[in-house]
């Protein structure tokens, strides 16, 4: 990919602390689905510029590739500030970039050690912050306000705060954990098919008739599933199919029954104490509707009667934009943390809060 020359400082239309105050921010969403990037007023995050590369960023034995989410990232990005600057006079400024990528408590250390250097380069920026994508996905959905979001789609996440600290519960993967997400639904589903083909206790024959119609011969189930590298997302194509048996199937209703208490469990362990605090559901696996929710609902009001349930605002590529925003308005008030929310410079005239100067990270 051929670049643009790299400034040593920002010049007219880029970051840095303009006393015009904020101009646009950047946010960039990372996952299995590819990459998504999000340009949107500071002051109105209402009307975002978005596109959409369909390639994942690249993960190896060294964590997340950093250079191959600068060699997307950086034509979207300058694509985007090129849509707005044809709005009228003048170059858009880049007040702002948050980064939200799955993986990157974990796997992020490329990325945290080489974005900095390279935005400010590339685009000028001197502040970013570098979220895990449960941290996107908090802020798409809460904002900045105390609670916990239970991310859900293949895998299973919960991440709560009461703004001074983060709390995790699960989403440690398919094999460990992820536990009531979409995989381990559609796993439980075809481990309820397998046992009705054997004449097993605990199966059923509407999940075997439907895995059968997914898959193809109940005795091939093993040669098509365990040689994929894609295992998870195979496991969760399953769990609509399970949804769909659990409006008639007994089995099946209580599959969702127990994926429910195990959400309600991990949202229960990271949620702050005390009344005021709200819990937000955010990812694909909740459009299964009724069948899930109606007894994620109960659950709810039982592990968790002090908090209230409400609707998500946002994504994480909204959340990216939240954190952008707050960053370039010396408003973050999310807790940093060296690896769930990394700001790797200080912004100045900070005042207090969770990730005022002492505390962000150096």
């Amino acid at each position: 990919m051929t670049r643009e020359p790299a400034a040593a400082e920002p010049g007219p239309g880029h970051g840095g602390d303009d006393p015009a105050g904020p101009g646009w921010v950047l946010g960039v969403d990372s996952g299995g689905s590819g990459l998504r990037v999000a340009l949107a007023s500071a002051g109105d995050l209402t009307r975002p510029e978005t596109t959409l590369s369909p390639e994942p960023v690249r993960t190896g034995a060294a964590g997340i590739d950093a250079g191959h989410l600068l060699e997307q990232m950086l034509p979207m990005a300058r694509e985007l500030l090129a849509r707005v600057g044809d709005r009228g006079p003048g170059v858009p400024r880049l007040s702002a970039v948050a980064v939200g990528a799955a993986g990157m408590a974990t796997l992020g250390d490329g990325l945290r050690a080489e974005l900095p250097g390279a935005l400010a380069a590339e685009l000028g920026v001197r502040r970013l912050a570098l979220a895990a994508d449960g941290v996107t996905a908090y802020a798409g959905a809460l904002g900045q306000r105390p609670g916990a979001v239970v991310a859900a789609g293949t895998g299973m996440i919960a991440l709560g705060t009461d703004l001074t600290s983060w709390h995790r519960a699960d989403g440690w993967g398919h094999l460990l954990g992820d536990c009531g997400g979409g995989a381990w639904i559609g796993r439980a589903g075809l481990d309820a098919a397998m046992r009705a083909y054997d004449g097993r206790r605990g199966g059923s024959a509407a999940l075997l008739a439907l895995a059968e119609e997914r898959f193809g011969p109940a005795t091939g189930l093993p040669a098509r599933i365990y040689p994929r590298t894609d295992r998870p997302a195979l496991l969760a194509a399953f769990a609509p199919d399970v949804a769909r048996a659990a409006l008639d199937d007994s089995v099946a209703a209580g599959i969702l029954r127990a994926a429910a208490g195990h959400i309600a469990e991990a949202a229960a362990a990271v949620c702050p104490a005390g009344d005021g605090s709200e819990v937000a559901l955010t990812g694909g696996l909740f459009k299964m509707g009724e069948p899930l929710l109606a007894p994620l609902r109960a659950e709810l009001a039982e592990q968790l009667p002090h908090a209230g349930a409400v609707s998500a605002t946002g994504d994480p590529l909204h959340g990216a934009l939240v954190i952008a925003a707050a960053l370039a308005d010396d408003g973050l008030r999310l807790p940093c943390d060296g690896r769930l929310l990394h700001v790797p410079r200080r912004p100045p005239n900070t005042d207090g809060g969770p990730c005022a100067p002492s505390d962000l990270d150096s």
